[in-house]
């Protein structure tokens, strides 16, 4: 599973056809999550997934046309463990609050995890610098949910301008996972915690 918003670890729903879920599909995704998110989509080739997921190349294009929609799917997976972990945004101020702070603590905790390499959608982003490209459609729907969520908890909350509040969690976020990575994992998850206490305070 990812924590909000750390690296898939392939913990992703295999694909429902008429015969069923595809093993192989679910293998190859969970083998590219674990070697993009470690070494980078582009240094990681259609080879290395194939021969480190144990499948034949015949396999791998029956299930991906090519590299671009393996990453995709690689990220549309970490996408849907967020959401599915952090839940919908509760409609009591109160439980609002609460569930802005809990997905917080989760990017907190996430820094702190052995083998952290910053958040793969801005990672990917990095890699993919044209913004029409499907892998950067993927990363936009993912930061404009996380805002999106942001913005409702915080409105919910009672928050005086929950707008700018969501972009500042957003930025608070996006810090944090820098400095996780570059910087003290500890040092960035405190900062973290007390800047969006003090947000989701506001009134």
């Amino acid at each position: 599973m990812s924590t909000a918003d750390g690296r898939g670890t392939g913990a992703t729903p295999d694909p429902v056809g008429a015969r069923g879920p595809s093993a192989a599909r679910a293998r190859l995704l969970r083998t590219a999550s674990e070697l993009f998110y470690a070494d980078g989509v582009r240094a990681v080739g259609v080879d290395r997934v194939i021969a480190e997921a144990g499948v034949t190349r015949a396999t791998f294009y029956r299930h991906f046309p090519g590299k671009e929609a393996l990453v995709v799917a690689y990220l549309d997976a970490t996408d849907r463990a967020v959401r599915e972990a952090v839940g919908d945004v509760p409609q009591d101020p109160a439980a609002a609050a609460r569930w802005l702070t809990g997905m917080t603590l989760r990017v907190a905790d996430e820094l702190c995890r052995p083998g952290f390499r910053g958040c793969p959608f801005i990672n990917a982003a990095a890699e993919f610098p044209d913004p029409g490209s499907p892998v950067r459609r993927v990363v936009r729907a993912h930061r404009d949910w996380l805002q999106d969520a942001a913005t409702r908890a915080l409105r919910v909350g009672g928050h005086p301008d929950p707008q700018e509040g969501g972009r500042r969690w957003t930025a608070l976020r996006d810090g944090a996972m820098v400095a996780g990575y570059l910087d003290d994992a500890d040092a960035a998850r405190a900062t973290l915690r007390d800047a969006v206490e003090d947000l989701v305070r506001s009134r």
